[in-house]
C-alpha cells in the first residue's frame, strides 16, 4: 500500500462532529454532545422522522457526559470550572430547549460524584457531595423537577467515602481502614452510624472495589471481586451475611474497569433502562466481550454487533428495549453510532464522530504479547505506520497514566498522529496496570523507577530486537503517572531515549503525595502508600526521594518537553515548576507549555491541538535530525490559554 497522505494535527483532534449518543426513554428524540463555539456542548433532535438539531446547552466547557432521567422531558449534566474538578449537576428541559440549564448544585466548592438515576424513583437523582463540608462527602437526593436537595446520608463524622443508593431504604457506605481495606457498611441515617457488611483487602483493589452498586431491588450489592480468586468477577453480596455468590465471570479476562478511572467510560454492568436490572456484562482482555445475562438482551446483542467489526461502546435503549443506539470502539473507524430497531429489524447509520478521516489511511493497533526480563507476560498494543516498510523505524513508547488502569484497543489520536508521521507507537501494559489479574497488579508494589520501568524498557528492547525500532531514535512520552515514567526514563535510563514528553507528570512522590486534594487523601492508603509509601515516615520519605525524577537531574542529557494545567488538583502545577526550574539552572534542553485554562485533563480541543502539534514539531526535531542547544525554544506564546 502506498504511504498515507499526512493528516493534519486539527483533523485528529479537533472535538468529534457528534459524540455520547443516547436514545430517551419514552424513545422518541435521541441526544448527544457536538461542538458549539469549539466546546462540545448537548443537542437533541427527533428520532422519526429525523428532526432538526436542537441545541440545549451554551457551555464554554466541553462537556463529556449527559443523563437521560426518568422522565424524557429532563436530561442532567455535570461540568467544572477550568479544569478544578469540582462539578455541579445541571438540569436542561428538553421542552424549552431555549430556556438555560439549571444548577441544581450551585454550591461554591462543592465536588458532585457517583450520580445515580434509580429506575425505581424516576424523578430523582441521587449523588454524593461535599456540599455541607468541604472534606466530607454526603448522600443527596434530588427531585429532578422542583431542584429540592433532601440528605439521605450525613457523614459527620468522616468515616465513610462514598455512599451507595439502595432503593430498599438505608444506603451503603464505603469506608477504608487505616490499613487501607474497604469496609462496606449498612448506613443508619437516624443513629449517623454504619454496621458493617463485608471487608475487602484493599492490596486487591488500588482504586477502590469497583464495580459496587446496589441491585435494582436494593436487597443485595453488585461487587467486582477477586476474593478467592486472580480474576475479577461479578459477584452478589448478600448484606445481611456478607457471603458473596458468584453471577458471571470469563475464564481469562477480567471485568471491564476503565470506567472507574475514565467515567466517560461505559460501566461494566449493563442495566435495563426500563427496570435497572443487571442484563450484561463487559470483559476486557485484547478486545471487549459481552457476555448478555437477560434473553430478551441475548435476542438484541448479535444484531447490535453485526453492525461493526468494532467493540460496542455507549448501549442505550428506550424503557420497552425496543429501541437500541449504540456506539462502536475501533481502531481505524471510532465511535461509528448506530439506531437499531429490534421490533422491525431495521437499523441505520446515525453518523460518524470523525467522517473526515479516511479508515484506509489509519494505522490498525495490534495486541502483542511481550516476556519481561523476569518472565512477566506484558500484554501491549503495537501500531506500525502503513505504506512503509517496519524496519528501525522511529519509535514512540507510549506510557499510560493511573498507573492503576490498562491500555486497551480502540482508537487514539496520538498514536495515529505518530504512525501517520512515520513513527512506530509501542503500549505497553507494565506491572502494577490493572485488568490483568491482581498478581499482575501487585508485582508494581514497591517496584516504581524500578520493575514497573524496566518492563517500558524491556518492552524497548523487544522492539530494537524484531527490527521494528532504531535504538537511537526512540522517545518516551506519557501523562500523568507516564509523565512519571517519561521522567525516570531521561533520569534513570538516560541513554535509552533521544526525546521525552511529560505531561502533567509527577517529579517528586513525596511533595505529590503532600499536596493531594482533600477528597483523594482518603484513597491514598491503599494505593500511592501501599505501593510507594507513607512520606510521614522517614525512611520511606528518603526511598522516595530516591525513586523521584527530580533527585536525578543532573543525569538528564535527553531533550525533554513538559505540559502543566495550572489548575491541576492532582499533579499540582509545582511537579512541573521544579523540574522545570531545576533543568533549566544546568542548561537542560526543555521546553514547557503551562495551559492557564486546563486541569488534570486537557480537554480544550485548542489546547490539545497546540500541544500536539508542539509534540510533533519537537519529535520531528530530535527524532529525524536537529536538535536543542540548551537555550528553550522561543515559541509564539500568544495561543489563548497556553505559555511557554
Amino acid at each position: 500500500m502506498a504511504s498515507p497522505e499526512s493528516i493534519p494535527v486539527k483533523a485528529l483532534f479537533a472535538p468529534p462532529s457528534r459524540s455520547s449518543t443516547s436514545i430517551s426513554p419514552d424513545g422518541s428524540k435521541i441526544a448527544y454532545l457536538a461542538p458549539w463555539q469549539n466546546r462540545m456542548n448537548l443537542w437533541i433532535e427527533d428520532v422519526d422522522p429525523p428532526g432538526r438539531p436542537r441545541r440545549v446547552t451554551a457551555e464554554d466547557r466541553g462537556l463529556l457526559s449527559y443523563h437521560w432521567t426518568g422522565d424524557s422531558r429532563w436530561l442532567l449534566y455535570t461540568r467544572d470550572q477550568g479544569g478544578d474538578e469540582n462539578r455541579h449537576v445541571y438540569r436542561v428541559d428538553v421542552e424549552n430547549p431555549d430556556s438555560a440549564a439549571v444548577n441544581l448544585t450551585p454550591f461554591p466548592g462543592a465536588r458532585i460524584t457517583d450520580l445515580v438515576l434509580p429506575a425505581a424513583h424516576p424523578d430523582k437523582a441521587v449523588f454524593c457531595a461535599n456540599i455541607r463540608d468541604l472534606a466530607q462527602f454526603d448522600l443527596i437526593e434530588v427531585d429532578i423537577a422542583s431542584g429540592e436537595l433532601r440528605t439521605l446520608a450525613t457523614n459527620t463524622e468522616g468515616t465513610a467515602t462514598g455512599f451507595i443508593y439502595s432503593s430498599a431504604g438505608d444506603p451503603f457506605a464505603t469506608e477504608l481502614t487505616a490499613e487501607g481495606d474497604v469496609r462496606l457498611s449498612r448506613w443508619n441515617e437516624a443513629t449517623r452510624t454504619s454496621h458493617p457488611v463485608a471487608l475487602f483487602d484493599g492490596a486487591d483493589y488500588p482504586v477502590g472495589v469497583y464495580p459496587m452498586q446496589a441491585t435494582a431491588d436494593g436487597a443485595a450489592v453488585l461487587v467486582g471481586s477477586s476474593r478467592g480468586s486472580d480474576r475479577l468477577r461479578l459477584v452478589l453480596l448478600d448484606p445481611a451475611t456478607g457471603e458473596e455468590r458468584e453471577i458471571d465471570s470469563h475464564p481469562t479476562y477480567d471485568l471491564d474497569t476503565r470506567a472507574n478511572a475514565f467515567p466517560r467510560l461505559p460501566s461494566p454492568l449493563i442495566l435495563s433502562r426500563g427496570t435497572g436490572e443487571l442484563i450484561g456484562v463487559r470483559y476486557l482482555g485484547d478486545r471487549q466481550v459481552i457476555r448478555p445475562l437477560d434473553p430478551h438482551f441475548a435476542e438484541v446483542l448479535p444484531h447490535l454487533q453485526v453492525l461493526s467489526d468494532g467493540d460496542p461502546a455507549d448501549i442505550s435503549s428506550d424503557i420497552e428495549g425496543r429501541r437500541w443506539v449504540v456506539s462502536f470502539v475501533h481502531d481505524r473507524d471510532p465511535g461509528a453510532t448506530y439506531l437499531y430497531d429490534h421490533a422491525t429489524g431495521d437499523s441505520r447509520l446515525l453518523f460518524r464522530p470523525w467522517e473526515h478521516l479516511d479508515p484506509r489511511q489509519l494505522a490498525p493497533m495490534k495486541p502483542v504479547s511481550i516476556a519481561s526480563r523476569d518472565g512477566l507476560r506484558l500484554p501491549s498494543y503495537l501500531t506500525l505506520p502503513i505504506g512503509t516498510r517496519p524496519r528501525r523505524l522511529p519509535l514512540v513508547l507510549l506510557v499510560h497514566g493511573g498507573p492503576w488502569t490498562r491500555d486497551s484497543w480502540g482508537f487514539n489520536p496520538a498514536v495515529q498522529l505518530f504512525a501517520n508521521r512515520g513513527y512506530a507507537v509501542l503500549q505497553v501494559n507494565f506491572r502494577g496496570s490493572t485488568g490483568f489479574g491482581k498478581k499482575f497488579t501487585q508485582a508494581g508494589v514497591g517496584e516504581l523507577a524500578a520493575k514497573m520501568h524496566d518492563d517500558l524498557i524491556d518492552g524497548v528492547n523487544w522492539a530494537v530486537a524484531r527490527g521494528y525500532a532504531d535504538p537511537d531514535r526512540v522517545a518516551i512520552m506519557g501523562a500523568s503517572y507516564g509523565g512519571y515514567a517519561a521522567l525516570v526514563g531521561i533520569t534513570f535510563t538516560p541513554d535509552v531515549f533521544a526525546a521525552a514528553v511529560d505531561i502533567v507528570g509527577i517529579s517528586d512522590l513525596a511533595n505529590f503525595m503532600r499536596s493531594q486534594p482533600a477528597f483523594a487523601r482518603p484513597a491514598l492508603a491503599s494505593n500511592w502508600y501501599r505501593f510507594v509509601g507513607d512520606p510521614a515516615i522517614p525512611e520511606q520519605e528518603a526511598d522516595m526521594l530516591a525513586r523521584s525524577p527530580i533527585s536525578k537531574v543532573d543525569d538528564v542529557r535527553t531533550p525533554l518537553l513538559v505540559a502543566q494545567g495550572a489548575n491541576d488538583s492532582r499533579v499540582v502545577r509545582g511537579e512541573s515548576d521544579s523540574m522545570v526550574e531545576a533543568l533549566r539552572r544546568r542548561g537542560g534542553a526543555v521546553e514547557y507549555m503551562l495551559m492557564a485554562d486546563e486541569g488534570h485533563a486537557i480537554e480544550n480541543s485548542e489546547n490539545l491541538i497546540a500541544l500536539s502539534e508542539a509534540v510533533e514539531r519537537f519529535f520531528d526535531e530530535h527524532l529525524r535530525g536537529g536538535g536543542l542547544d540548551g537555550t528553550p525554544r522561543s515559541t509564539d506564546p500568544s495561543h489563548a490559554g497556553v505559555t511557554r
